[in-house]
């Protein structure tokens, strides 16, 4: 940010020019989004922070003597209110889940892969006072903040700052370590995991940290792991979400006082004009309560909610009174979009597929329009007991990685199933280095972490089920809910949003020690490509009830 253009517009502001202090909201309110989202990883209370860091920077805004110490000062401000909203947490707060994952949000705006991906999902398995030091490192080495900075915000000096930084990323690569092992398909890892409900803490940090210090699967890596300082330059603030709101508390004032109390405090035009429309010509899901008002900020280049394009009732008039008889209104005719709409799509094979030669390198993967997904489980939903499920929304690709556990317990498997399918769905590829009946040399039987084998069992795939890969990609286009109905033998899912050229490097990663193969490529870039077995547009009581052969 131009430190001259700054020091002008915070001079401005303070002497009560609302242009300057519209400026001034809009241009800081990224960075306080960022350090609030990252420190509390999206927790419901996230917009309680940023609007009271907000509130209380405008309004202590004539006591600042030093334009140019603005940064630092916002800052500090944000790390109070981080640090009073820890403070406040009643027991029954301190295990609420985040209302949205801001590493998984991270990841998805910022488009981030590799190992940027993997320092975004490791901040998950920090503790609160390391994510809140991380919160501004992060920002420090992106270039958005100094160390000065950042030692004035946290309160100490800059030597004791370089201490705490220190361990912070000693911690944070240990994390990063636990994302790449559970990234991994290692038998161990995947016993210790069964009993894990999903959800990072210390405690399972510590469990997994001790297995990788044992590990040889786990501890070696295929690739050299370049330090996150260096994987952090440069990169963005976080956007603004889509319909973010910055509530402006004026503690039960009307709308027409609270204006008139703005108005004292300097409050800039535009949230004069929220604080008075009403609220539907503000946004559609913002109301004006007694209590405050919403503003809703969107980047200039933001796509549209996708509720704005998503098909609505339509209000209609009341005709006017007549004494004389209504004319019969004609049965429409369906319009040739609505029988378009009814029509079938895609082809499934109710057969096993025969598996292809190792050393034969899959076909080019059509590319298909994305603009990412998001899922009720975050970038990594793990699924390990029948009835869990998450449900997937947006345009894009997504991986589901299969982990059976014949010798827990063998026997027929019951195929999970895709639910309340709205817009289409393929079966696009299969990767993960092998299929899940392939033989691995130096196995007991020649097998591991696969179907079995005579020692522990099989597990038994339905009459015409397809055999699965360890990881199997499909394409979205719409909303669809994923179930396991785990029932006789084992298994687990993981569930996590991707996107095309992540799909490219598996299934191309080709043979290294002859335990792995090429992958396969599905989609054939058109309607007739293959979708999964076991989906439905209908949302069944029991979603283990889905047949076998799709209609969709």
């Amino acid at each position: 940010m131009d430190s001259e253009h700054w020091r002008a517009v915070i001079t401005a502001a303070q002497a009560g020019d609302r242009r300057a202090l519209d400026e001034l909201v809009a241009g800081w309110l990224p960075l306080v989004y960022n350090i609030v989202g990252r420190a509390l990883n999206g927790h419901a209370d996230v917009d309680d922070v940023v609007q009271e860091t907000m509130l209380r920077a405008v309004g202590n805004l004539g006591s600042l003597r030093d334009p140019d110490s603005f940064r630092s000062w916002l800052v500090a401000i944000a790390m109070r209110q981080i640090r009073d909203r820890a403070r406040r947490r009643t027991p029954d707060r301190l295990e609420e889940a985040p209302a949205s994952d801001f590493a998984d949000l991270t990841v998805l705006r910022l488009q981030l892969e590799g190992q940027r991906r993997e320092v975004a999902e490791a901040v998950r398995w920090l503790d609160d006072e390391d994510r809140q030091l991380l919160s501004l490192w992060w920002l420090e080495v992106a270039g958005e903040l100094t160390r000065r900075e950042l030692a004035a915000a946290v309160g100490i000096t800059r030597q004791h700052a370089a201490v705490r930084v220190q361990r912070m990323k000693e911690r944070l690569e240990i994390s990063r370590g636990i994302v790449r092992a559970l990234d991994g398909a290692c038998p161990g890892l995947r016993e210790l995991t069964g009993r894990w409900d999903g959800r990072p803490d210390s405690v399972w940090r510590k469990r997994l940290a001790r297995h990788i210090r044992g590990c040889g699967y786990c501890g070696g890596t295929r690739e050299s792991v370049v330090p996150a300082e260096r994987l952090l330059v440069g990169i963005a603030l976080v956007p603004l979400p889509v319909g973010f709101t910055l509530s402006l508390a004026f503690g039960g004032k009307t709308a027409v006082a609270a204006a008139s109390a703005a108005t004292s405090a300097g409050w800039s035009a535009k949230l004069l004009g929220a604080l008075t429309k009403p609220a539907v010509a503000v946004t559609a899901g913002a109301t004006i309560v007694a209590g405050g008002a919403y503003v809703v900020t969107q980047p200039p280049d933001a796509p549209p909610p996708r509720a704005a394009i998503a098909p609505t009732a339509t209000a209609t008039s009341e005709p006017p009174r007549s004494s004389a008889p209504a004319a019969p209104t004609p049965t429409p005719k369906p319009s040739p979009s609505a029988t378009k709409k009814a029509d079938l799509y895609g082809t499934v094979v109710d057969a096993v597929d025969r598996a292809p030669d190792p050393d034969t390198r899959p076909a080019a993967l059509p590319r298909r329009p994305e603009s990412g997904i998001t899922s009720t489980g975050g970038p990594k939903a793990v699924m390990q007991h029948r009835g869990d499920r998450v449900t997937l929304t947006g345009r894009g690709y997504v991986l589901v990685r299969w982990q059976i556990s014949p010798g827990s317990r063998p026997g027929p498997l019951v195929m999970p199933s895709w639910t309340g399918l709205k817009g289409r769905l393929f079966h696009v590829a299969s990767g993960g280095s092998r299929r899940m009946d392939d033989p691995l040399p130096g196995a007991p039987n020649g097998y591991a972490t696969g179907m079995g084998g005579p020692d522990i069992g099989y597990a038994v795939l339905p009459p015409g089920t397809q055999q699965m890969w360890q990881n199997e990609y499909f394409y979205l286009d719409g909303t669809v809910t994923l179930t396991q109905n785990e029932r006789g033998c084992d298994y687990g899912l993981i569930v996590f949003p991707s996107d095309r050229d992540a799909v490219v490097r598996d299934i191309d990663e080709g043979p290294a020690d002859g335990a792995l193969r090429y992958g396969l490529v599905r989609d054939t870039g058109t309607d007739s490509a293959p979708v999964p077995q076991y989906v439905t547009r209908e949302t069944p009581a029991d979603p283990a009830t889905v047949p076998q052969r799709s209609r969709v």
